[in-house]
């Protein structure tokens, strides 16, 4: 486990958010917009949660400060997703330190992006494809190793879902499979290696056959709505008994920015897509009538 993030991460002792989870806002459509943003949680929710468990809510605004770094190390003057937990300034001075041969302490920056800002500039140059694989690989392997069971297998259960996908689509298309693989585990190994048609992953994958079918449609909407289905039915299943903790906190973050993405990415799919999502929202757990 990462030394940086281990204390105070296990699943041993978990604090109950009652009241921060009892105003956690109705997810409503109003004009055709979200009234609450993934921004408004960072501002609004971040503060009332322990400072460990902060940590783990970083882990999934990191993946905006990965989009930033990538842009930085390109042009230092673009304009950065201001969603990440860095600011341009701050990622600006510890690219420079790292370009210079320094350090930056993990307290300050993680350890991964600083892997992978040393790599960046002490390798062959390669395609931004190439480097954002790269950078994504490391992400997974951070966020797995986070201590946390729940978030640490969301992190894999993506990274699994997006690896037999990728290669499906490799097979297709006739590409080198292995060379598209991102990550390091059981499942990684056996999709670079395995001729199978189902590269032995029956039994081990549950949503394999899912998958299967997900991989024919050509429809890309389609496809990404399917794959979002996928991920929020997983989301509901691993917190089903996580009422008032930071794995509900969490999974209210990742759904609040499923339905915020399919908004701005296209209106009228993403409004049919925030219905449904908010049907199913009417089975959620009952608060306790004291909290209300």
């Amino acid at each position: 486990r990462d030394p940086e993030m281990s204390r105070g991460l296990g699943d041993v002792y978990k604090r109950q958010y009652y009241y921060l989870v009892a105003g956690l806002p109705e997810l409503t459509l109003e004009d055709s917009k979200l009234s609450y943003t993934v921004a408004d949680f960072k501002t609004e929710i971040y503060p009332g949660i322990s400072s460990s468990d902060q940590k783990l809510i970083d882990l999934f605004y990191l993946k905006f400060d990965n989009a930033n770094v990538l842009k930085l190390l390109e042009d230092k003057e673009a304009a950065i997703d201001l969603r990440g937990n860095f600011s341009a300034e701050e990622l600006i001075e510890y690219i420079g330190v790292i370009k210079e041969g320094g350090e930056v302490h993990p307290k300050d920056f993680p350890s991964y992006i600083s892997a992978f800002i040393s790599d960046y500039f002490n390798t062959p140059a390669e395609s931004a494809v190439l480097h954002e694989d790269h950078l994504a690989a490391l992400y997974y392997e951070y966020a797995m190793k986070c201590g946390n069971k729940f978030i640490a297998s969301w992190f894999e259960f993506n990274l699994t879902i997006n690896n037999i996908l990728v290669a499906f689509t490799a097979r297709k298309y006739k590409w080198d499979v292995a060379q598209n693989i991102v990550g390091d585990t059981e499942v990684c190994e056996a999709l670079r290696t395995s001729g199978a048609r189902d590269f032995g992953l029956s039994g081990e994958v549950d949503c394999l056959e899912q998958l299967v079918k997900i991989s024919e449609i050509t429809e890309l909407v389609e496809r990404e709505k399917k794959l979002d289905s996928l991920r929020w039915d997983w989301i509901e299943e691993a917190t089903f008994f996580n009422y008032f903790t930071i794995e509900r906190i969490f999974a209210f973050l990742l759904q609040l920015e499923m339905i915020e993405r399919w908004i701005s990415l296209d209106k009228e799919k993403g409004n049919q897509l925030f219905r449904s999502i908010i049907d199913t929202l009417k089975d959620e757990v009952q608060i306790p009538a004291e909290f209300r």
